[in-house]
């Protein structure tokens, strides 16, 4: 019989088809500060945060997006403070806030926005995962 392999090292890429292509771009990258790793061509950019891999593909309409089933992903923070000032600076800049900060009953905190294609971004303090690194 086959053995499982060494245990997975988390979920690092998220692949995302967005209509608007530019206006999701700016968001990642401006707003929430992430990083181009490539420009693969027009339609196509991979994005990171550090530690982790985000594809987005341009859809040609909005309908696009939703091929799938994507209920919401997560960015996490290092602190309960570093979860209050993204939620001050996300408003600040006008994104839309779905909720606010909120604890859990498994001591983490966490808030919902959305980029502008719509998708949920959920940014996360867990005291089980933050502050983790890469093996």
């Amino acid at each position: 019989m086959i053995q499982r392999p060494k245990t997975l090292n988390g979920l690092r890429h998220l692949a995302l088809a967005v209509y608007p292509f530019e206006a999701c771009v700016r968001f990642y990258t401006e707003i929430m500060g992430m990083e181009v790793l490539r420009k693969a061509n027009d339609h196509l950019i991979y994005l990171t945060c550090g530690n982790d891999n985000l594809s987005l593909s341009r859809a040609l309409n909005p309908q696009e997006n939703q091929k799938q089933s994507l209920d919401h992903f997560g960015f996490i923070v290092e602190s309960e403070e570093a979860l209050q000032a993204w939620y001050d600076f996300l408003k600040s800049q006008g994104v839309p806030l779905l909720d606010s900060p909120h604890e859990h009953s498994d001591g983490a905190c966490s808030f919902h926005c959305t980029d502008p294609a719509g998708n949920v971004v959920q940014l996360l303090y867990h005291p089980a995962v933050s502050g983790q690194r890469l093996r």
